[in-house]
């Protein structure tokens, strides 16, 4: 299992599958040209690989906040369907906590769907907790 930052177009492209089951509204002919619009804003698209094969993915931010001080943000965590409760969601956080801790920051924050209950289970075994609500109003 081999965990690693997306940099090429190739490697973007690759993730397309996967991030199409978390956010379906994203065309594959758009996605890669999205990312990188999302790069230069700070994002960062993480893959886990085992047996050659995309298994897991994360799209995530580091950022800097009065409430949270150094933070990351994960944008996007989300598991292939055919490989989800084999261990690479949780091997993914684990990689993005080092990854983390390594860069500075202070805690992970993530918000999930509420009809998301494997990955809140995920979220929980990993050692998180519910900390804020977070609130939408559509424009």
């Amino acid at each position: 299992m081999e965990s690693k930052i997306a940099s090429s177009d190739a490697e973007i492209a690759r993730c397309f599958p996967v991030m199409a089951q978390l956010r379906p509204n994203i065309t594959r002919d758009a996605f890669v040209a999205r990312i990188r619009d999302l790069q230069r804003a700070g994002y960062e698209l993480a893959y886990l690989e085992d047996g050659g094969e995309l298994r897991a993915l994360a799209g995530f931010r580091i950022g800097d906040m009065l409430a949270r001080g150094r933070h990351m943000y994960v944008d996007d965590l989300v598991t292939k369907e055919e490989a989800q409760s084999q261990g690479y969601g949780a091997a993914l956080f684990k990689w993005l906590v080092d990854l983390a801790r390594s860069r500075s920051c202070q805690q992970i924050d993530l918000d999930s769907g509420v009809k998301r209950h494997a990955a809140h289970r995920l979220y929980f075994r990993e050692g998180m907790h519910i900390a804020s609500y977070h609130f939408t109003l559509s424009l």
